[in-house]
């Protein structure tokens, strides 16, 4: 066990960690040549085209320093808010850590989130200056900055390139050096943390885990602690570029397990294995049931497609198991699934792969958070959907989901930064000032409002240099209204939202105008109308395209015109009641970006 060494890497997006990983790779002669490519982690194509990493991997590395041979055990981690428990369970199977902080960028918000997670868990931080080969780097600044976060030496900081190379043996040196060995008791009954689970058609659902005490064998008849369920080892192994079988898994290492689960659901990261024959009483600290955070309706474009879309819904949800998603259907786009992301990020993503993996056109809908309603009787209701909400007069009070947010900026644009988060019914907790130009603000504010657009605004007015990190303090009663969208009286479901009603006047007026432009003519006067309860806060009237009934008349009596003007009146009227508004989808998407 004293020649393990399991770490992870931390960073903030786009500071280089998979392009790092790389290089460690080819150093130890973990991949050839031949096989070898740029963000060679990265399996999605998703991953590569936007240079992020989705999900997190893990990769064994040997290596021989001096005359002992080394076993690292490398688990790469996403660095996006949105995956945050995924990379603490991924910290919690870890005993060291590299801290990648962009020369050219100095820190950022997810550097500190994630760098908290690490200290809680007690690893043993290495920090790496990287991008060093860049004309724009500030080696200096920045490590006094990291000197001031971590109070660590100068000289324990490394200099390093992802793109040249640079520095990576000195890299390995240290690893070996301060890394701590796994601790653990190889005698005592087995306990395994799983950090991560794949998804293989033939294979089924593959959990990768790192053992803490005992050890597992091929054969075993194993059990999951927190779902309760049995299972069968057909073969387990550790993790080189492709999965390599081992008779058996020791104490301090990290490794996998096939046992043809079907459902992702079955296995969940943070959970902890045992064998059934000598079960270990208790399970790993730190397990929770992964939330969603924001819903949204997905609907396929044509109705008879619904089908077709639960199909790659249930596909999708064999990777990815923090996807949450049930039916639901709605009188203006039909049958569709209302579903649970984890953030924001995640809902692009699996709106992307639908389109890309399983060409589904979807529409979808505006993205909210859940809500706990108090009735009047007492009861409590979790309101996922607008349309949940109860009626006015049986409801009591409404609590809405409150974040934590770190924002770090330059100096130049605290101002604005604080009126757009003001604006967002944020409020100020904490302001303090990292070096002479950079800040961090920590607001108190609503999860519902940054859903919207707040990062997008937020780089717009600080030129791209603010980064953000969220994590969530729990729930606060507010005084949130749902505003509902009438045509011609009848309300359109999927554009009713819930909103503090400070803000419904403002929003109603905006999506009236909006929809007024959208909704193309018809042969009928439209009335757009927003309303709270049965108050109409707003409307907007888009006219009838007519025929000139009166052009045949010149001279004569104008009893003849107004004859034919009336006769035109009850037509259109007619028409009125039997013809439907076609919204289109450019609609639904116009809500979101409304300024």
């Amino acid at each position: 066990m004293k020649h393990i060494r399991n770490f992870c890497i931390i960073a903030h997006i786009d500071h280089g960690k998979s392009t790092l990983a790389d290089r460690l790779l080819e150093y130890t002669e973990t991949i050839s040549q031949r096989e070898s490519q740029a963000q060679l982690l990265d399996n999605m194509d998703l991953e590569r085209e936007r240079g992020i990493t989705i999900k997190s991997h893990a990769i064994q590395m040997n290596y021989k320093v001096g005359d002992i041979e080394y076993n690292f055990n490398l688990i790469d981690t996403p660095g996006h808010v949105d995956f945050s428990y995924e990379v603490s369970r991924s910290i919690a199977a870890c005993e060291g850590a590299l801290l990648i902080v962009d020369a050219s960028q100095g820190i950022q918000a997810q550097t500190i989130s994630n760098l908290y997670l690490a200290l809680e868990h007690d690893l043993e931080i290495i920090p790496i200056l990287n991008k060093m080969d860049l004309p724009g780097a500030m080696p200096e600044e920045v490590k006094d900055q990291i000197i001031d976060l971590i109070g660590c030496k100068r000289e324990d900081i490394i200099p390093a390139s992802g793109k040249t190379g640079l520095g990576i043996p000195d890299i390995i040196q240290a690893i070996v050096d301060r890394v701590p060995a796994p601790v653990g008791d190889p005698e005592a009954p087995l306990q395994a943390l799983i950090f991560d689970s794949v998804f293989n058609p033939f294979r089924g659902i593959i959990a990768y885990y790192k053992v803490i005490n005992g050890q597992i064998k091929k054969g075993d008849k194993v059990k999951f602690i927190n779902t309760g369920k049995q299972y069968l080892a057909d073969e387990v192994g550790i993790l080189k570029l492709d999965m390599s079988p081992r008779a058996v898994v020791k104490t301090g290492d990290v490794g996998y397990i096939i046992s043809g689960i079907k459902e992702a659901r079955e296995v969940k990261v943070g959970d902890t294995i045992t064998t059934v024959d000598r079960p270990s009483l208790e399970s790993i600290q730190g397990f929770e049931e992964v939330k969603p955070m924001v819903f949204a309706g997905i609907y396929p474009v044509d109705t008879d497609e619904f089908e077709e879309l639960r199909e790659a819904m249930h596909k999708l949800q064999l990777n990815d198991a923090s996807i949450v998603f049930e039916p639901e259907s709605s009188a203006a786009l039909g049958f569709g699934f209302r579903c649970g992301f984890l953030g924001m990020l995640h809902m692009e993503i699996i709106q992307e792969r639908l389109e890309r993996e399983f060409d589904m056109t979807v529409i979808t809908t505006v993205p909210n958070v859940s809500y706990v309603a108090h009735t009047t009787k007492g009861e409590e209701v979790i309101v996922n959907n607008p349309s949940d909400l109860p009626d006015p007069s049986k409801l009591d009070s409404v609590e809405e989901p409150f974040i934590k947010a770190n924002i770090i900026t330059k100096a130049e644009f605290v101002g604005p930064v604080m009126s757009l988060c003001i604006q967002k019914r944020g409020i100020i907790a904490n302001q303090s000032y990292l070096t002479s130009d950079r800040v961090e603000l920590v607001f108190e504010m609503p999860m519902g409002e940054i859903v919207f657009d707040f990062y997008d605004k937020l780089k717009t007015i600080s030129k791209g240099y603010a980064s953000f990190d969220y994590h969530q303090i729990g729930y606060r009663k507010s005084d949130l209204v749902r505003l509902d969208m009438l045509l011609n009286d009848e309300p359109v479901d999927a554009l009713s939202s819930l909103i503090h009603r400070s803000n419904a006047y403002d929003f109603g007026k905006k999506i009236c105008e909006k929809l007024r432009e959208l909704i193309p003519r018809q042969q009928f006067e439209i009335k757009i109308q927003a309303s709270i309860g049965a108050k109409v806060i707003a409307r907007e009237t888009l006219s009838a395209l007519r025929k000139d009934v009166t052009a045949k008349c010149y001279g004569g009596d104008i009893s003849r015109k107004r004859k034919l003007l009336e006769k035109q009146k009850q037509g259109k009227k007619r028409m009125r009641q039997v013809g439907n508004v076609e919204i289109p989808q450019t609609a639904f998407m116009a809500v979101l970006k409304l300024d």
